[in-house]
């Protein structure tokens, strides 16, 4: 008899839990010397003792019960105090405040919006707000929730008894299954609602940590990095308490400087970090700047969470730490509903990046199971895909209010009342050799440049298409940031349809950037329960796309081309083929226009720059402005000399007072219009907002001489360049979108200028800002921006800076600088992952393929 095939339900280990509140757990240490709290600013360094704690924070809540006695609970029956403190030891002693008083805190950050604040506070219900000097207590009025800042409410503790409360004093009886915290998380809908996390889910969280990954004896200090209103600070805080270490309290400037952070961990001998893979990479840059010193040697657990771990970032780590070394790069999975983290995966050398396709989101943690189940709640078999489901003790009791009901749900798998409930994550799984491997979204919408595009709605279309028998729409790519549409389709008995029939058809009913690739099939794969084997088709699709350079993947229409330019013909045909792959919509011919083939601004660029690599040259703006391969091809040259046909001509003068109208005005158009950063924050940024910024350091661009102004051959500017000294630039106080944009390239170069760069005045080059003309076409653009990079480069050349040093979004641009201009890339920073200091993703719409480079050229 064969053996039952393997259904996909994995359990984690059955391990019994301490039951009690935390405040019950660290009841233990309130006799102890030992510094429990470390925070250090400006002003001086605090340390706090376990017994000073202990003191402190039962007159804290003694006082805070005072002052909420007789208010009622929420709507879900719990008392809640928001906390709305930036971290510091007294942050703290106010979380844990709230628990000895019997509430749960629900924390805010002082730079939150107000409406944000307004919604969590008239949501959560609280008894209370305390707040920090950050904040201004008119913030929280609107609401009518009662506020109190920490200093007041520490002077009123101050004569009250310092001895642990008894149950008669606090505002609700503290039990392991009370609500400990709520946390807000972002929301798909754009509406944050609050998770509610009982002590049963945080206990058994921390518990597996100790149990997993215990401390050592060395290590005696430990960090807070994270904000308080994710989830992983959680156990950041509680976890080193618990078991008596000191907690070093970082400030949201240092953890952002890879710089200080390496440094604070290195002279703290930090043994672990919980930290994402933005964060791992920058930290991983930084130190390959000096391999000869190895500042990290204590720190042998790195946690990563919030972000795909890739197997490149992975290679990296190993590279620089090195094999069999006893360093371990943890990969967690999870949400705020399941306290951070529901499943892991434990690297510790290279050669198991080879096991899997996909660094694997590992498996369950201790009384916990992951059910990867199909759309009529059956569990997949192991190697299908299937929606992730969640059940165990690391579970929420759900939303504020009994919000979406549906996330949470009875478990009708359960085989003990412990896995009774069932959390819904929006993920896709896979097991596959005993570990989950992580397989995208349920969401069927996707982002496309920048566009949100329902699968469903371009399936509905390739379906409505006279001769389609079946459709079936995927996304391909979207992991990598490269993601393509692409349509399945089988044709009904004797239609005579053709994929680009089916194509040209679609421009009737769908936007350009939503048409897919459409792949003709004999049949539609399906899984044993009569369910479309989506990842069959994927994989048929990579395999089919994934040739050699050497192969041809399209018909290759030679009509039309003469004998003298068939040699040219062939090289220019087939290296558009590579670059293009089978995505390529057509025949190669040339009447066949490169942009209506599948290419664009980017993909365009890389051709040029393989046909260059095969010894045939021609200029980027001749190739953009080509309306098909006939005209690229009677322009493509073997003289690496060759300038193209009628370049435009520009003259370079340094930028003058004569020019500011002008400079505004290009400035107006390229940013506003144009900009790959603005498109997200138009309706936070005026036209107006760019002249004043312009304004505000015109006498300083004037002064430093750097700046550069195009003319066109009738004199009229078309161009400017504005530069800096990069340890010379004003400082300029902006409002709005402006801001948040410039700030944003702040935080993705500050890290990079300051630790990977010559220091000193007169070294760097600042490229800032450039910006053409609304009147010039596409080639004279291209030619523009590269006469402007060029005007840029001699002046740093005769100023003797050291070299040019700038960020681009645009991909046309990326191109243009990496592979044209030679500058080399120092940080290459996916925009949708930046949060702002208020907590915000104010660019979390962009696709994941849109990056801000941060590149430098040295002069020759």
């Amino acid at each position: 008899m064969g053996s039952l095939p393997r259904v996909s339900v994995v359990s984690g280990a059955r391990r019994a839990v301490p039951g009690a509140p935390l405040p019950s757990h660290l009841a233990r240490l309130d006799c102890s010397d030992s510094t429990a709290l470390v925070y250090s600013d400006e002003t001086g360094t605090a340390r706090v003792t376990y017994a000073q704690l202990a003191a402190r924070t039962n007159a804290l809540a003694r006082a805070l019960a005072s002052r909420a006695r007789g208010t009622g609970a929420n709507q879900d029956g719990d008392f809640v105090v928001a906390v709305c403190m930036q971290p510091t030891h007294n942050t703290v002693m106010a979380l844990l405040a709230c628990w000895k008083a019997g509430a749960a805190y629900v924390p805010m950050e002082p730079s939150f919006p107000q409406q944000r604040i307004n919604h969590i506070l008239q949501d959560a219900q609280p008894v209370l707000v305390i707040y920090d000097d950050r904040c201004n207590p008119k913030m929280f009025a609107a609401t009518g929730v009662p506020s109190v800042s920490f200093e007041e409410l520490a002077m009123e503790a101050s004569g009250l008894s310092a001895e642990t409360l008894n149950p008669m004093e606090m505002l609700a009886d503290s039990r392991v299954d009370s609500i400990a915290i709520v946390l807000y998380t972002s929301g798909s809908t754009g509406v944050p609602k609050g998770v509610r996390l009982p002590y049963s889910a945080i206990c058994n969280r921390l518990w597996w940590q100790f149990h997993i990954f215990p401390f050592t004896e060395t290590e005696a200090t430990c960090v807070w990095k994270t904000a308080l209103t994710f989830v992983d600070s959680v156990c950041e805080i509680w976890g080193p308490l618990l078991h008596g270490r000191s907690l070093l309290i970082l400030s949201r400037e240092t953890t952002r400087d890879p710089q200080k952070l390496v440094r604070v961990l290195a002279e703290n001998q930090i043994q672990r970090l919980v930290l994402v893979p933005t964060l791992l990479r920058s930290i991983l840059m930084y130190l390959s700047l000096n391999r000869s010193e190895r500042p990290l040697q204590n720190l042998k657990l790195w946690v990563c969470s919030g972000e795909t771990l890739s197997k490149e970032l992975a290679a990296q780590f190993f590279q620089y730490f090195g094999d069999h070394s006893g360093y371990k790069l943890a990969n967690f999975y999870g949400s705020t509903e399941v306290m951070g983290d529901v499943t892991y995966y434990v690297l510790e050398n290279t050669a198991q990046l080879d096991n899997h396709n996909t660094i694997p989101i590992g498996s369950p943690l201790d009384n916990c199971e992951v059910y990867l189940l199909d759309e009529e709640m059956h569990p997949a078999r192991e190697s299908e895909v299937g929606e992730v489901w969640v059940a165990g003790a690391n579970l929420a009791c759900g939303y504020v209010g009994g919000q979406a009901p549906d996330k949470f749900c009875d478990n009708p798998h359960a085989t003990s009342a412990d896995y009774g409930r069932l959390y819904r994550t929006g993920d896709f799984g896979m097991l596959q050799k005993g570990v989950i491997l992580y397989a995208g979204r349920t969401d069927s919408q996707i982002k496309i440049r920048g566009h949100r595009v329902d699968l469903q709605e371009v399936e509905r279309a390739v379906a409505a298409v006279n001769g389609v028998e079946k459709a079936v729409v995927l996304c391909y790519g979207l992991a990598t940031g490269n993601p393509e549409i692409l349509a399945f389709v089988t044709i009904e008995p004797n239609a005579k349809l053709g994929s680009h029939h089916i194509e040209a058809a679609l421009k009737n009913a769908l936007t350009s950037y939503m048409i897919p690739q459409v792949i003709m099939i004999d049949t539609i794969p399906l899984l044993v329960n009569g369910k479309v084997d989506r990842q069959a088709l994927l994989k048929m699709y990579e395999n089919t796309n994934n040739n050699d350079d050497s192969e041809i993947p399209l018909d290759i229409d030679y009509s039309g081309v003469d004998s003298d330019s068939m040699d040219k013909a062939r090289v220019l045909f087939e290296t558009v083929g590579e670059v293009l792959g089978r995505a390529a919509r057509g025949a190669l011919s040339v009447r066949a226009g490169f942009y209506e083939l599948g290419g664009n601004s980017l993909n365009s660029i890389y051709t040029i720059t393989r046909l260059r690599d095969k010894g045939y040259y021609i200029e980027i703006s001749d190739f953009l402005e080509a309306a098909n391969l006939g005209e690229v091809l009677s322009k493509l040259s073997t003289s690496p000399d060759c300038q193209g046909t009628n370049q435009p001509k520009f003259t370079a003068e340094p930028m003058r007072d004569e020019h500011k109208d002008d400079v505004i005005d290009m400035i107006v158009t390229s940013f506003y219009e144009k900009a790959e950063l603005e498109q997200f924050l138009r309706h936070e940024i005026e036209t107006r907002d760019y002249a004043h910024c312009i304004s505000a350091c015109w006498a300083a661009l004037l002064q430093a001489r750097l700046s550069v102004v195009l003319r066109d051959d009738s004199g009229t500017p078309v161009a400017v360049a504005l530069n800096f000294d990069a340890r010379d630039e004003p400082e300029i106080e902006l409002t709005g979108g402006l801001a948040k944009i410039m700030a944003f390239l702040e935080f993705v170069e500050g890290s990079v200028r300051d630790t990977m760069l010559p220091e000193g005045k007169g070294t760097i080059l600042h490229s800032f800002m450039m910006a053409t003309a609304e009147h010039l076409n596409a080639r004279e653009n291209v030619a523009a921006i590269r006469a402007l990079e060029h005007a840029t480069m001699r002046v740093a050349r005769e100023k003797r800076f050291l070299g040019v040093f700038t960020t681009n979004t645009s991909p046309l641009t990326q191109q243009l600088g990496t592979d044209v201009l030679g500058f080399q890339t120092l940080l290459d920073y996916q925009i949708n992952q930046y949060v702002d200091e208020n907590g915000a993703g104010i660019f979390g719409e962009a696709p994941d393929d849109m990056r801000a480079i941060v590149c430098w050229k040295t002069v020759e």
